[in-house]
């Protein structure tokens, strides 16, 4: 029961880190991208396609064990890049071609009442 409504927060937490990308204007081209290294939770570009971002998304009901930006430890920046090496590949072979590249992470939060916050450090790693 715990597992299921965590895995529900998760799924609004993502949906609420999309909502933001769309509304500073940026186009998600993936969600949940899963190879062998593992997964992206949203990958997405620029509205001029001049910066692509790979985001990180942590959803906490809480702050006790510490912020959501905290649980992206090194290791798990490692891997992101190296599942965005693989979706990089992925898309050269269609064409497309990326100049700017940025790992963001987004922190959110479920506050009074269920609203949730988001909150995006751009450039996190």
């Amino acid at each position: 029961m715990a597992e299921t409504r965590r895995a529900a927060l998760g799924v609004r937490g993502e949906e609420a880190a999309v909502a933001w990308y769309r509304s500073a204007s940026y186009e998600v081209l993936d969600r949940n991208w899963r190879c062998a290294e593992g997964e992206l939770d949203i990958v997405a570009r620029s509205r001029e396609g001049e910066v692509l971002v790979f985001c990180e998304v942590k959803t906490r009901n809480s702050l006790r064990f510490g912020s959501p930006f905290e649980a992206v430890t090194p290791a798990k920046q490692r891997r992101v890049r190296a599942v965005a090496r693989s979706w990089l590949r992925s898309a050269r072979r269609a064409g497309a071609r990326y100049e700017h590249i940025r790992f963001d992470v987004a922190a959110v939060t479920s506050g009074v009442g269920g609203v949730l916050a988001v909150e995006v450090l751009q450039d996190a790693f």
